[in-house]
């Protein structure tokens, strides 16, 4: 008897803490060690995570932009033949990066997550300059296409390691915050760094857009030597640990709510270029300016969603998924004028910013012990988003649907994303649910464990 209460109490032992009033169910995100800094050198060191995210969005967008200039230089036969086809060949330039952030985020982020945080993010800034250089100096569409894959690559595994040096900088609580501010760069590249860039692409060609960026990586790099403080690596972190992420499904259901859901985005922003000087009829030198409006609203956006996500993450993700449905029918209805076209490209990026921080938040939570990949597959998971949606919003074009095609589609893949978004939630709500019961259930046999343990010892009194 006594041998079986000491069996069953032993595994009562190993079971996993259930919550209580005083002890909540606690979550998987494993909040860094608390970093002092004074307030001028964390103010610097935000500033220079955040100057990465600048260039990323840069070197990321400004081909959007430059698509026809691109394409009258690089494939001047096909263009000559037929410009819409010859545009959409050169988004291939844009699924490229894309795929490179889907490929390079997991992998680097499993094999680094050991390394020193300062020296990691110098040396990914170092392959974004050689791969932006390439990208400007390789002379035929092949090698530039190869390019673009390559500088694609540090793209995740930056933006992932930085969140997690922002939420350490930035002390516990701050999670979305975090995030927000080194997503900021990305965002603010759209108000400043993409239209000016494109403005120069136009002026002085596409090779010396992707010049400037590597500058602006260049300057990063020296940034983050002189600002970011030394911050160790995880000596106890494993690719296998890490990789021990692929094998929840829920991250599985998060990174779908990026991939699909921002898939819709992409489908429109990838033309926008050619939506505004063929759809609308106006002017190249207009497309600037629109891009101007869409960076302004995903800055907005950013700092909403990074609020939102620390109060609510899933009201953040479901409202910010409707309004992107809304922006996406606007667009498809209002296309064929440029007032239409800023209009809702302003309020595409201001929703589609709003979900990039909570899915990444989300992503944080679920994936437990392996925070690094976390961090990155976000990025993979809007850049596998970004690859099909300029595919898929390229293929419609070409197919001679017209320019409000790529909003329709972006609404198909938007309301996947709202079906993915609830359907994780409630999975969470199933399983606590569970652990709740199966909670009960322990307390309710500790209880009678404990009345038949009182009661041996009573007979072995008399």
């Amino acid at each position: 008897m006594r041998s079986s209460l000491r069996t069953r109490r032993a595994r009562a032992r190993r079971r996993a803490p259930c919550p209580t009033a005083s002890a909540p169910r606690p979550s998987t995100w494993r909040q860094p060690p608390v970093i002092v800094l004074t307030t001028r050198r964390k103010t610097l060191a935000l500033i220079a995570l955040a100057l990465g995210g600048f260039g990323i969005g840069s070197t990321e967008f400004v081909a959007m932009g430059l698509l026809p200039n691109i394409a009258q230089d690089l494939l001047p036969g096909l263009y000559a033949q037929s410009s819409d086809q010859g545009i959409a060949q050169a988004g291939w330039l844009v699924s490229a990066y894309a795929l490179g952030v889907v490929v390079g985020a997991p992998t680097i982020a499993a094999m680094s997550s050991h390394l020193p945080k300062k020296k990691l993010l110098m040396g990914l800034l170092a392959l974004f300059v050689v791969g932006t250089v390439l990208s400007a100096v390789l002379p035929t569409f092949g090698w530039v296409l190869g390019a673009r894959f390559f500088a694609g690559l540090p793209h995740g595994a930056y933006f992932g390691i930085a969140s997690i040096v922002a939420a350490t900088i930035m002390g516990p609580g701050n999670r979305g915050k975090g995030v927000a501010l080194v997503l900021s760069g990305l965002t603010i590249a759209n108000v400043i760094g993409v239209p000016s860039i494109t403005a120069l692409g136009q002026a002085q060609g596409w090779r010396a857009a992707y010049l400037a960026v590597a500058a602006i990586f260049a300057l990063t790099f020296v940034a983050v030597a002189l600002a970011v403080p030394r911050m160790e690596g995880d000596s106890s972190a494993s690719m296998r640990r890490e990789l021990s992420a692929f094998g929840k499904p829920q991250v599985w259901l998060v990174m779908g709510i990026g991939a699909i859901g921002f898939g819709g985005f992409f489908a429109v922003y990838s033309y926008i270029a050619n939506a505004v000087t063929e759809g609308a009829g106006v002017g190249e030198g207009v497309v600037p300016w629109v891009l101007v409006g869409v960076g302004v609203g995903m800055t907005i956006g950013n700092v909403i969603g990074g609020w939102a996500s620390d109060k609510n993450l899933k009201a953040a993700l479901t409202v910010g998924f409707v309004g992107l449905i809304a922006a996406l029918v606007a667009y498809a209805l209002l296309v064929d004028g440029i007032v239409g076209i800023f209009v809702t490209t302003f309020f595409l990026g201001l929703v589609s910013s709003m979900i990039g921080p909570s899915v990444q938040s989300r992503l944080m939570e679920v994936a437990g012990e392996s925070q690094v990949i976390g961090a990155a597959l976000n990025h993979s998971s809007m850049n596998l988003g970004n690859s099909a949606g300029a595919y898929l919003g390229g293929a419609v074009i070409a197919a001679g649907f017209g320019f409000a095609a790529p909003g329709w589609v972006g609404v198909v893949l938007a309301l996947v994303g709202v079906v993915l978004t609830v359907t994780s939630f409630r999975l969470q709500k199933t399983g606590d649910a569970r652990q709740a019961a199966l909670c009960a259930a322990a307390s309710e046999a500790d209880h009678k464990e404990d009345t038949d343990t009182g009661s041996v010892f009573v007979v072995q009194g008399r």
